[in-house]
């Protein structure tokens, strides 16, 4: 496992080259690569890039997947084109793990509607991130208030999107795990027994706030991980230890008084709390 900066998760804009400096200064492993910033560099940036990551030893950890398939065809169709320019350019980069999360509830389509039409669009881009070596990670979105949002519900727990995967029909997709949607979804340690290193792209570490019923709980109002200890951050970090994941850990908690801290200070205490849950796996 690694110790993944992702900057933009913590409110935190900078460019990649600065997100691989303060990712040195803070103690992380690994960093989450803009996907069109990455893919975009020429290649005398993209050498200094590299360059500037082995010296300090930094590595990519998963980019995100920059289509839109979730709305129309049209929106689609339009990301779809210029994708297979895009990780070719990550395939440049190094990079091999890629990331997106699912809407768990449709105002038009039906559960099946929506499988299918899920089914297809994200084949369609899994083959063209399998073609240079990328894996796609699935993040199912567990939070109640998100299930209840719109007319029919869809996808929203781990059992769900391993379907879903195997509807895909792809080898190169798997989970991107969040310990948010995990407690949301009210799964434990349990549920995951069955999962495997290859099973996992990516994974997220938030806690809750203290004080709501969980049923009450915002999915844009979270805390850094093992700040409340709300969520069973223990059970699910010793999983992975067993599991022998590999890949990022980053904090994702749409929080807004880290948001306000000035980058350097929301950096360190991101820092802090995903070492502190890293801890938790011993």
């Amino acid at each position: 496992m690694t110790i993944d900066l992702a900057c933009g998760r913590i409110g935190v804009e900078v460019d990649v080259f600065d997100t691989v400096r303060l990712a040195a200064q803070y103690g992380f492993q690994s960093i989450e690569p803009s996907t069109r910033e990455i893919a975009r560099l020429s290649a005398a940036r993209l050498e200094e890039l590299k360059g500037l990551m082995k010296d300090h030893k930094i590595e990519f950890g998963a980019s995100g997947l920059p289509i839109d398939f979730r709305r129309g065809d049209s929106a689609f169709r339009e990301g779809l084109l210029e994708f297979p320019e895009l990780v070719k350019g990550l395939q440049r980069a190094g990079i091999t793990r890629m990331g997106t999360w699912l809407r768990p509830s449709h105002n038009e389509l039906t559960y099946l509607e929506n499988f299918k039409q899920h089914s297809r669009r994200l084949n369609q881009a899994a083959h063209i991130c399998g073609d240079h070596g990328i894996r796609l990670g699935l993040e199912y979105v567990g939070t109640f208030t998100s299930r209840i949002s719109s007319r029919y519900h869809f996808v929203h727990s781990l059992n769900e999107t391993l379907e879903l995967i195997d509807g895909i029909g792809r080898d190169n997709v798997g989970l991107v795990l969040d310990t948010w949607h995990w407690w949301q979804a009210d799964e434990t340690a349990e549920d995951l027994k069955g999962l495997t290193n290859k099973d996992i792209v990516a994974v997220d570490l938030n806690d809750a706030p203290t004080g709501r019923e969980k049923r009450e709980q915002r999915d844009n109002q979270r805390e850094l991980p093992c700040s409340t200890g709300v969520i069973d951050i223990s059970g699910f970090m010793q999983f992975l230890k067993k599991a022998n994941y590999d890949g990022p850990c980053r904090a994702e908690p749409f929080n807004a008084p880290l948001r306000a801290m000035p980058p350097e200070k929301a950096v360190a205490a991101t820092a802090a709390a995903v070492k502190t849950a890293f801890n938790k796996a011993a």
